[in-house]
């Protein structure tokens, strides 16, 4: 399989180029629907929440992305989808909840822009509660220089019980908010969150 040979590749060349390691792998769920949420420093960031997690993960990704010769359909077979500049479509919404609801694992950046310190979107929070996938929190900590230290830090999932039913654009923030929360806790502390 394509992702599960590309995969070891590039946990190797991390491994060596940013002496990278994984905490709380143990934290996501073995099957059901995932939403692994992290913080958002690089374009490498959809590789480093994925490469040490048993289960393909899916991203978003700009549809320009797909139209590029070869590496459009490697992203592809790499569990990618598109979406297009400017916003989430309905297409993508509507294929990021049946990733879900199917049981799989998808990353998402609820910061959206890179070293963005703007209010988290709530995209994230809403995918969560619309599906009942259940929420990992992941902060990637470092900043990708050669041979400097990178880790990844997978918390225990956010408990969103509080939020069901609730479609309010209040009850979105809050649960982002939650979300962000532990993230950024995970960022400081170095050490997975614990319910």
């Amino acid at each position: 399989m394509i992702y599960v040979f590309c995969r070891a590749v590039v946990r190797g060349v991390f491994a060596i180029l940013y002496r990278f390691e994984s905490v709380g792998v143990h934290n996501i769920p073995a099957e059901g629907g995932v939403l692994i949420c992290a913080n958002h420093i690089s374009v490498r960031d959809p590789i480093s929440v994925g490469i040490h997690v048993k289960r393909q993960v899916k991203f978003m990704a700009k549809a320009e992305l797909f139209k590029i010769p070869v590496f459009g359909w490697l992203i592809s077979q790499l569990g990618a989808f598109p979406v297009k500049r400017g916003g989430v479509s309905k297409d993508s919404i509507k294929m990021a909840l049946t990733i879900l609801r199917q049981g799989e694992v998808m990353g998402i950046f609820p910061e959206g822009t890179r070293n963005s310190d703007a209010a988290a979107k709530r995209g994230a929070a809403s995918f969560a509660l619309r599906s009942g996938a259940t929420v990992v929190p992941a902060a990637i900590v470092g900043n990708y220089k050669p041979f400097r230290k990178m880790k990844i830090i997978y918390g225990a999932p956010v408990d969103l019980s509080a939020f069901e039913g609730d479609k309010s654009p209040e009850a979105l923030d809050a649960a982002t908010n939650l979300i962000m929360e532990r993230i950024y806790e995970m960022r400081e502390s170095g050490k997975p969150t614990v319910n």
